[in-house]
């Protein structure tokens, strides 16, 4: 697989929650930060999101916003709405007027993904991911929305199903989409990495054998350039050297099977390019301060600790 598909193997994205939500009227929520990536489409209407400090944004019908970790933010009818303090629900919600025909709906929720490696979708990925429905509906986001609006307005059986799958592969498209409108496009990582064709052959090739012995050199020769060009260029884009993306990214697999418990430490060592188990454990503890037999005990339990840095 190329790179993106493995870290979203790795990851394992599904809808942990979605749910419509609706209102009428003048009416505007706050809600406090949680640690996971959540998203909004609009489906009618239009709504105002204003994240912490910042000013409010206004978003209308089809436009898809998504957030790698979401932090506090208030929805409202009007950018100077007064917001009430709200919890996360797992069940559809009605904001301002409870009567009569909503003027605006949503459908929105978070997805879950394996807490071992999260910290790989943010080291992907910029603070928002907000794709507008002038932008969206000509490409490939725009026909995957398009579904999720029509069967939000269905009442076919196998619904929640249908919605589920239809959402995880929004997710990837949003992964991949390569128009993405931030405020925030200077965050290093993976997805900046791809767009640019000599790192990407270099990406591609680390992901192709992960048990290489791999120099800079080397990886600089499959990218085009020089060594001291590659290396740089490297850095400023991926935000570390080249050999410690490749460390990181092993460790990932190796956090992964530890989890799993299905292979054995030397099986691990030899699927990742180290030379016996002895040499892995100690990269392993050097690494995350804890032997992998440990790790894999406690299922990542200490994983605040455990996180790949960007």
């Amino acid at each position: 697989m190329d790179p993106l598909s493995d870290v979203i193997a790795l990851l394992r994205p599904s809808t942990a929650i979605s749910k419509p939500i609706t209102g009428r009227g003048h009416w505007g929520v706050r809600y406090d930060e949680h640690d996971a990536p959540g998203f909004t489409i609009i489906l009618k209407g239009e709504c105002w999101i204003a994240f912490e400090d910042r000013q409010p944004v206004k978003f209308a019908a089809g436009d898809f916003l998504l957030l790698p970790s979401t932090p506090a933010f208030t929805l409202s009818s009007h950018a100077d709405a007064v917001c009430e303090p709200r919890s996360p629900m797992d069940v559809p919600v009605r904001h301002g007027d409870p009567d009569g025909e909503a003027d605006f709906a949503s459908l929105g929720g978070t997805f879950r993904i394996d807490p071992i490696n999260a910290p790989l979708l943010l080291a992907l990925l910029p603070r928002m991911i907000h794709i507008p429905a002038a932008e969206g509906p000509a490409g490939r986001i725009g026909r995957v929305i398009e579904l999720i609006i029509d069967e939000c307005a269905s009442e076919d059986a196998g619904q929640d199903m249908v919605l589920q799958r239809l959402l995880e592969v929004l997710l990837v498209e949003a992964l991949r989409w390569h128009g993405v409108a931030t405020d925030d496009d200077v965050r290093t990582g993976l997805l900046n990495g791809l767009r640019d064709p000599a790192l990407a052959r270099a990406l591609r090739a680390m992901h192709a054998d992960v048990r290489g012995d791999w120099t800079v050199a080397s990886l600089a020769r499959i990218a085009g350039q020089s060594r001291s060009a590659f290396a740089a260029r490297f850095g400023t884009i991926l935000g570390c050297a080249p050999i410690e993306y490749l460390t990181r990214w092993r460790m990932a697999l190796a956090k992964d099977a530890l989890v799993r418990g299905t292979k054995s430490l030397d099986t691990i060592a030899d699927d990742i390019g180290y030379e016996s188990a002895s040499a892995f454990s100690t990269a392993f503890r050097r690494r995350w301060g804890c032997p992998p037999g440990r790790f894999a005990r406690t299922g990542g339990a200490n994983r605040a600790v455990w996180t790949i840095e960007h």
